[in-house]
Parts: C-alpha cells; sequence; structure tokens
C-alpha cells in the first residue's frame, strides 16, 4: 500500500483514539462553552464535526442540533466516537472516514461545521477550507478552533520545531494573520474571533502523543536552550509545561 499523506496520518493515529478521548485538553475547555452557545437557535440543523478525532465536539453538539457527522481520517476515532456515543445515548450522531481535503458530502450538505485542534494536521489546509466552504450551506455556521502560532519569526520557529518532534503528522499552527487570509481566499466571512491561552502539561502532552523517549529529550533540551524571549512568550516551567495560544473564528 503507498503511504498517502492520508494513510500516514490515519497509522499514526490509529493506536490513539482513547488517548484522546479522555484528555482533558479535548474533552473540556472555554472553547466548547462558547460552541454550545453559538448552537442556540439551531436545533433543526446538520452540523459536520470535520477532524473529529476523539469526538468531543459531537458529544456537545448533539443534544444541541437535529444530527451530527463525525469525520475523520482515522478509522479507530471513528470507532471510538460511535461507541461513546451510543453509551451516552446520543443517536443522532453518524460516522464517515474522509480527509478534509476530499470529503464525500453533496454541496450545501450541512447548516453548521465545526472543526478544533484537526487544521493543522490537514496536509492541504486551502484544500480542506475550500471543501468546508462547498459541503456548508450558504450563510450557515462555521467554527475553526486552533492553535495559533505568534506572528514574530523566532516565536513561529519555535512552536513548529517542538511540535514537530512532539508528533511526526504535524503539519503547521497558523498565525492569526494566515488565518484571516486563508480563511478569506476559501469564501468564508469572518464574524468573529476570539483568542484565548491554553496552559499544557508537558507530560500530559508527549504522553497523548506517545512521543518516543528521544524525541521527549529533545524539546527538553530545546526548551531549556530557549531564548529569553521564547521562554516568556511561551510561559515555559521548569518541569516543560508551557502555554499555547489558540483562537476560534466564527464564520459564514
Amino acid at each position: 500500500m503507498t503511504d498517502t499523506p492520508s494513510s500516514f496520518a490515519a497509522t499514526h493515529y490509529a493506536p490513539r483514539a482513547q488517548d484522546y478521548l479522555g484528555s482533558e485538553v479535548h474533552r473540556q475547555g472555554p472553547d466548547l462553552d462558547q460552541l454550545e452557545q453559538l448552537l442556540d437557535g439551531y436545533a433543526h440543523a446538520r452540523l459536520l464535526d470535520l477532524g473529529c478525532g476523539g469526538g468531543h465536539v459531537s458529544y456537545r453538539a448533539s443534544p444541541r442540533v437535529a444530527s451530527v457527522v463525525a469525520c475523520d481520517v482515522t478509522p479507530s476515532m471513528l470507532d471510538t466516537v460511535m461507541r461513546t456515543a451510543a453509551d451516552r445515548h446520543l443517536a443522532n450522531i453518524a460516522v464517515e472516514q474522509a480527509t478534509a481535503e476530499r470529503m464525500p458530502f453533496a454541496d450545501d450538505s450541512f447548516d453548521v461545521l465545526v472543526t478544533r485542534y484537526s487544521t493543522h494536521h490537514w496536509q492541504n489546509r486551502d484544500a480542506g477550507l475550500r471543501e468546508a466552504r462547498r459541503v456548508l450551506k450558504p450563510g450557515g455556521l462555521a467554527v475553526f478552533i486552533d492553535v495559533v502560532s505568534p506572528e514574530p519569526a523566532l516565536l513561529d520557529s519555535w512552536l513548529q520545531t517542538l511540535e514537530l518532534l512532539r508528533d511526526v503528522s504535524h503539519v503547521r499552527n497558523y498565525r492569526a494573520s494566515e488565518w484571516t487570509a486563508a480563511l478569506g481566499t476559501a469564501g468564508f466571512n469572518i464574524a468573529g474571533c476570539t483568542a484565548r491561552r491554553l496552559p499544557l502539561r508537558f507530560a500530559d502532552w508527549v504522553a497523548r502523543t506517545r512521543t518516543p523517549a528521544e524525541q521527549v529529550a529533545a524539546i527538553r533540551a530545546l526548551q531549556e536552550a530557549a531564548p529569553r524571549e521564547v521562554r516568556e512568550h511561551f510561559l515555559m516551567q521548569a518541569d516543560g509545561s508551557f502555554t499555547l495560544d489558540t483562537a476560534t473564528y466564527v464564520a459564514n
């Protein structure tokens, strides 16, 4: 079998579905609370959870909309979503295996589209955003939630390096300026953006991706050698814990 980008990502994440289901960072947060508020008035909506991972968007959205399609490239993630949905009696959640860049849905299929902590894994961000625009109904609600890289080149380079050492499927955390430009090019109108700071416990961060010990050691060595600007921006702690910037983009 040819190792395509999608098959690489699916293989890479196959053993990790339970880790993402139980992840404190993924299963809660003010961004999910905001999403619940945004879904007020969408009781009859069909929602796409794009790059669903452990399914936390789907579980929050399910009681507030008519139906949810949880879409991911990794079969074990989808299996976990279906089991968890059944355990929680969320009967309106279905699953679909696909990449963001090539989805099997007809044009204008969804009233709401949400993607959370997924875009930084897409092999082709712009193609994925074009697909998102295609499958979302005109005037539909789109919510993009992800880590945002700082604008200064020094901070951006350090973040991408640490992320890639931690997880070889990482593509890029985009700057706010890159997000704004890409969403506009794909045909989205940005209605609002909420910036947040996300503290991460280092041990949990590398355990969730099962980062090999030699790569963990490389990350720690880089952190210890980081210049003052990097340490201060990311609030690096003695145990390696640090803080990231995130954003929630609301668009239509």
